[in-house]
């Protein structure tokens, strides 16, 4: 596969071809994701959660994303890596805002950067800065205390608009793409509609442009809680309790290691002379 741009992502919607995506923090799983073929990886700020224990994204700091973004770059060339701007790092001016999305690609490697909420004066400030951008409307995780904790938005009419009206301003702004949260299927399709950059649907429904989902919850490694949109695809988790139990089964029965686990070279009459 070649590098999968900025131009192939607006190929693929023109085509009607759905794009796939998904979060990777590390270098194995990247290197996973790359052999699976997927187009996308974000490194998103769920790593707060999934990898860092935390309870939420915004104790996610900057110097923890780039630490990330780097080893996801090294173990998946083809996909286009996103780098998640984590909460604080530009909602205080578009200097501010300018300044980290530079770090996630100067000291990170990643191809865009990715931002929440509906703004586009951020937005179009760090496009003019010649930093891609995809925008990431609906519910917007760092911010849902204020929409009223995890739960679906856009389900009245004004509310619906406003996020349609998020999405024009960010595509307007110069976003090439658009996350879309946690919306009614139906709000889903009208937002994919009334924009000609690739929608990517994270609880969306079926109609966006493509689709994208936390890697620790479809292989079953994160069950703190799982989300009514999240499909499982392994259990991948289940699988790595029970090799450890029974790595420490073996190792208390004296299974482990076995002889052909161990090396020779040297016999017990060879070392009777060994001062100990």
């Amino acid at each position: 596969m070649t590098k999968v741009t900025i131009q192939k992502l607006r190929e693929m919607k023109q085509k009607g071809e759905k794009i796939s995506m998904v979060t990777a923090y590390d270098y194995p799983q990247a290197c996973f994701v790359e052999k699976a073929g997927i187009e996308i990886i974000l490194v998103g700020d769920s790593l707060s959660m999934t990898i860092l224990g935390n309870e939420g994204t915004v104790p996610l700091t900057t110097d923890e994303m780039i630490a990330h973004i780097k080893p996801v770059v090294k173990g998946a060339p083809t996909p286009m890596i996103v780098g998640d701007m984590v909460f604080g790092s530009y909602n205080e001016s578009r200097e501010q805002a300018i300044h980290n999305a530079n770090r996630l690609m100067k000291e990170g490697g990643c191809d865009v950067i990715k931002l929440e909420g509906g703004r586009p004066d951020i937005v179009g400030a760090i496009v003019e800065a010649g930093i891609p951008v995809q925008g990431h409307i609906g519910l917007t995780p760092q911010t849902s205390s204020l929409l009223g904790g995890f739960k679906v938005q856009g389900k009245s009419l004004e509310a619906a608009q406003k996020i349609v009206d998020d999405a024009k301003a960010l595509e307007a702004a110069g976003a090439f793409s658009i996350v879309v949260e946690c919306v009614p299927e139906e709000l889903g399709r009208a937002i994919t509609k009334a924009v000609s950059i690739p929608t990517i649907g994270i609880g969306a429904g079926a109609h966006t442009d493509g689709q994208v989902l936390v890697y620790h919850d479809m292989l079953g490694m994160f069950d703190k809680f799982v989300p009514k949109f999240v499909k499982r695809y392994a259990n991948i988790g289940d699988q790595i309790v029970e090799g450890l139990e029974k790595y420490r089964d073996e190792i208390k029965s004296g299974a482990f290691p076995a002889k052909e686990h161990a090396f020779g070279g040297i016999t017990r009459e060879d070392l009777d002379g060994l001062i100990l």
